[in-house]
């Protein structure tokens, strides 16, 4: 399972200096994220659609927890199941575990998520040749749409008991994996596709969803559908779901003090690179070239975006292994030049593939409809 060491405005802060450039902050996260709030579940949308429940993910650039809302996502395969991520105290700092489909349901760190996802296991529903089965007593089901069903009441586990939303340190939930658990963390994994990836940049974008704005209560709690923010069915947060008191100093905005405001020639982390707005739907006159280059924009940009997140892992991996291997200062600093190169050539190759996108869909001469096939 791939873990990421999460960089943001803390207790204790290690600068890197990189190469010539302007100093770059590393920090670790000693505080945890805000309770889970208490909302609903949006109806069902579909069949073998699974619930993935929201969580708390940090942005470092605001130095902030914010909510991914919980959503329905459809299995990448049949017989494959969502096991959450979840938040854990390691060593000095806590560190986000990601989740991930696969044939069983491993540890998500005995945090009771609720609907189905109550600290161990799932309850929600099960595969029956190659179709999910909703338990009705944890799911909003409309059987009417939805005829693959069965009730069965779950003991004990019907109502969140406590909205602790992680494992270890502080006030956390103090549960280990059971071994069936473990033997589903080496199974095959899918990472999260590319609707969810899209689904917390929705989230991350959104400033209503960060906590020194909503104080634990998100203003999106849960969506139908992932990225639906907009959606008439979204379901907002009842109450936040306990005090949160993050420490007095996690919201200065320290990145102006130590220089690490991004700057052209000084993007450093994949997060660094701007995040462009999602292209606007082409208007050459002719509508079946329109909706072909509508699909290609689409396709570019959420392969743009999974390769932001999957160079982001990589390097957080990076960072992961120097703080536990406790690299000197030389080391430190060999390892952010190369995170430089990688993400200058990341952003060099993707503003390429956009320029290059944008040229076939000018508008051609009078009379030219577009590449002709032969």
């Amino acid at each position: 399972m791939i873990t990421r060491f999460i960089r943001a405005l803390s207790f204790a802060i290690i600068i890197f200096a990189a190469g010539a450039s302007l100093a770059q902050v590393r920090v670790a996260i000693t505080f945890g994220p805000p309770p889970l709030p208490v909302y609903e579940q949006p109806l069902c949308p579909g069949e073998d659609y699974i619930w993935t429940p929201g969580y708390w993910a940090y942005d470092y650039d605001y130095n902030d927890y914010y909510w991914v809302p919980g959503t329905w996502v459809l299995a990448p395969e049949p017989g494959f199941f969502w096991t959450p991520g979840y938040w854990g105290w390691e060593r000095e700092a806590f560190i986000f575990h990601e989740g991930y489909w696969g044939p069983h349901v491993g540890f998500y760190g005995g945090i009771n998520y609720g609907y189905g996802y109550f600290g161990d296991g799932y309850e929600g529903g099960r595969w029956d040749r190659g179709h999910f089965f909703y338990n009705r007593s944890v799911n909003n089901v409309n059987v009417t749409v939805i005829h693959n069903v069965y009730n069965t009441t779950v003991i004990n586990k019907t109502t969140v008991i406590n909205r602790i939303s992680y494992n270890g340190g502080n006030g956390g939930i103090n549960v280990r994996p059971r071994p069936e658990e473990e033997i589903a963390e080496r199974d095959r994994h899918i990472a999260p596709v590319a609707v969810q990836t899209q689904h917390i940049q929705e989230a991350r974008s959104d400033p209503h969803q960060r906590a020194a704005t909503n104080h634990g209560r998100p203003d999106v709690a849960a969506t139908p559908r992932p990225a639906a923010f907009k959606d008439r069915e979204v379901v907002h947060a009842s109450q936040a779901g306990g005090t949160y008191n993050p420490p007095p100093n996690r919201n200065n905005d320290n990145r102006a003090q130590n220089n690490n405001v991004p700057r052209p020639g000084n993007i450093v982390h994949p997060k660094d690179i701007p995040h462009g707005e999602r292209p606007s739907p082409p208007n050459t006159g002719d509508a079946k070239r329109d909706q072909k280059y509508q699909q290609q924009q689409e396709k570019v940009y959420v392969k743009q975006e999974q390769e932001r997140q999957k160079l982001e892992q990589k390097q957080d991996r990076d960072h992961q292994h120097l703080q536990q291997q406790r690299a000197n200062e030389q080391r430190q600093q060999q390892i952010e030049q190369h995170h430089q190169q990688q993400t200058q050539k990341l952003q060099q190759k993707q503003e390429q593939q956009i320029q290059k996108m944008q040229s076939r869909q000018q508008p051609g001469p009078r009379g030219d409809q577009g590449p002709k096939h032969r």
